[in-house]
């Protein structure tokens, strides 16, 4: 076998640089800020805003939330050209796309099995993105692009500009498109067009087929008629059971198919059908069982039961496909001010998250954007009904984000959807920062734990180098971490003795191990029992990862109406 076999990505300098590795990305603790929080109304929300870089945030909330978000949404930045000004063209592609790898990595791991990712872009690196994310997400799970008008034509660009960038695209994938499901649109129409009434026309009978040896049964039928207008071609025909199933699910006309005849192909029986053509909303319908019985007599309407049902009950809608072009461009131009707080370039208005999360999310499910921005993901869910993780590590995290979702509580927030989803207020978040490096160096240049890791802290943080789950138990004081099987960790800042181990040990129930992480440890407690590991803190853990990375920076997004200030970047590159 040939483990050198070419394959279709997309390659650029640096790409497997290892500081980009997600491997190596520390896993940080989250800290809540209690002063920030607003959970007076539920102090159990499971809804979080973020502060700190994007990629070392995603890490965190692993291995907590791998497999939880059902939708997550991304406007990363474009990219445009202005905000790597002073970089050759090959530095200024290769670093957008090294930054933008691994957090689609770990947005991937984050994601549902039957969840979708929306990236939102213009063409600037469109393309490119879009090839990262078939290698990423594979191109089998590519489910669609939107295709979304974000300004008027002659009205917001400079005439004096050749081309004029009016569309966006927001590129759709599946975690596996063979789980994932969209919500399609819902269509109504008015009642007074299309009237309609299921009449049952009578029990079975049995049947004796010529040529045949078996009897069967004939269903009791059942008879739509079109109330207004006055029914029209209604043609009463025999066919087969197999013929019937297959031409009706190719959606078809039933009279172009079902052709009257008196004759059975294979062991069929014979079927009454009135072919009617469509009710208006694309559904045809005929009479006939959907399967047969012989044994038991048992008979099923080729009508759909629920159509049936829905009918009677005077449903009068039915789903449709999806669009994947929207103009918004009002909407973009008047959302500056959406939620209270102003923003002037690549602010999303809540009508296009609103049209995202209704198609690729329903109530509760969990919604995450790491390029939270000034915070329209967040509101939307919050007014949606959805459970959500925002993420920014600009000054935006207090000045939009918590101002704007502080108004959606309270209710003062009115306007982007608030009116179409009767919003009143309700609901909560936390606010959470993240903890800083675990590992510094002490004034003699050794590797020492960063003095803000103490008791609960230092726990947390060594679960996570550790990958264990932080699930301390509350009968066994030593069980801080929980991993595979009946795996355990324990952490502690004394000095571990043999005693303790000793004692330790004889609590092991059969078939758990354990790993201690200890400050210090006296000769021999890392001798005494086969089932417990001993390694030391924190020299056990310097090479689980790069540590003392604040931040994996992207650069701030510009828009075509912006204007980048150059004297003002020459002098800050001095």
């Amino acid at each position: 076998m040939n483990n050198n076999k070419q394959k279709l990505e997309l390659t650029w300098i640096g790409k497997n640089n290892p500081e980009y590795d997600i491997a190596n990305i520390e896993p940080r603790i989250l800290e809540e800020s209690p002063e920030l929080s607003n959970c007076a109304n539920d102090p159990n929300t499971e809804n979080m805003i973020i502060h700190g870089d994007n990629l070392l945030a995603l890490k965190a909330l692993l291995p907590e939330y791998e497999g939880k978000a059902k939708c997550i949404y991304i406007d990363p930045p474009y990219n445009t050209g202005n905000a790597f000004e002073f970089y050759d063209d090959s530095v200024e592609h290769s670093t957008w796309l090294s930054l933008m790898k691994p957090r689609l990595e770990l947005l991937k791991i984050i994601l549902s099995d039957d969840g979708f990712i929306c990236c939102q872009i213009d063409d600037s690196e469109g393309a490119y993105l879009k090839v990262l994310l078939d290698e990423i997400f594979g191109r089998n799970n590519f489910i669609n692009t939107f295709f979304i008008q974000v300004r008027y034509g002659n009205k917001t660009l400079a005439e004096d500009n050749d081309f004029q960038k009016l569309i966006e695209q927001c590129f759709i994938y599946a975690k596996d498109s063979k789980l994932a499901k969209a919500n399609k649109d819902i269509e109504e129409y008015k009642t007074e067009k299309f009237e309609w009434q299921i009449i049952e026309k009578g029990p079975g009978e049995l049947l004796e087929l010529k040529g045949k040896k078996v009897e069967l049964f004939r269903p009791g039928l059942y008879e739509i008629k079109k109330i207004t207008p006055d029914l029209k071609g209604l043609k009463e025909t025999w066919a087969t059971g197999s013929l019937i199933k297959q031409k009706a699910s190719s959606g078809e006309f039933l009279d172009k198919y079902l052709a009257p005849r008196k004759s059975v192909d294979g062991v069929g029986c014979l079927y009454k059908v009135y072919g009617i053509g469509e009710d208006g909303l694309g559904y045809r319908y005929m009479t006939g069982p959907k399967k047969t019985d012989a044994t038991k007599g048992k008979f099923y309407s080729g009508i759909p039961l629920q159509r049936i049902e829905e009918i009677q009950n005077g449903n009068r809608s039915k789903e449709v496909p999806i669009a994947n072009f929207y103009d918004l461009s009002g909407n973009f131009g008047n959302c500056r001010m959406e939620g209270g707080v102003g923003f002037r370039g690549g602010k999303k208005p809540e009508k296009l998250l609103e049209i995202i999360l209704q198609h690729f999310s329903n109530n509760n499910d969990l919604v995450i954007d790491s390029f939270l921005g000034s915070g329209t993901t967040a509101a939307v869910a919050h007014k949606m009904g959805r459970k959500y993780i925002g993420i920014e590590m600009g000054e935006h995290a207090y000045t939009h984000c918590k101002v704007r979702l502080d108004k959606v509580i309270d209710g003062n927030d009115q306007g982007g959807i608030s009116k179409a989803v009767d919003w009143k207020g309700g609901g909560a978040y936390k606010f959470y920062e993240l903890a800083p490096s675990f590992i510094v160096k002490d004034e003699f240049g050794n590797p020492v734990i960063d003095g803000f890791y103490n008791d609960v802290k230092l726990i947390k943080a060594m679960c996570k180098l550790m990958s264990f789950t932080y699930q301390p138990s509350q009968t066994e004081y030593w069980k801080h971490g929980a991993g595979q099987g009946k795996n355990y960790l324990y952490i502690t800042t004394q000095l571990l003795t043999c005693g303790m181990v000793q004692q330790i040990a004889a609590h092991l129930a059969e078939g758990e191990s354990l790993i201690i992480c200890p400050k210090n440890f006296e000769t021999g407690a890392d001798k005494i029992d086969g089932r417990i590991t001993v390694k030391k803190i924190p020299q056990s853990v310097l090479k689980a990862c790069h540590f003392g990375k604040k931040e994996y920076l992207l650069p701030i997004k510009e828009t075509a109406m912006e204007e980048v200030d150059i004297k003002a970047a020459e002098e800050n590159n001095d």
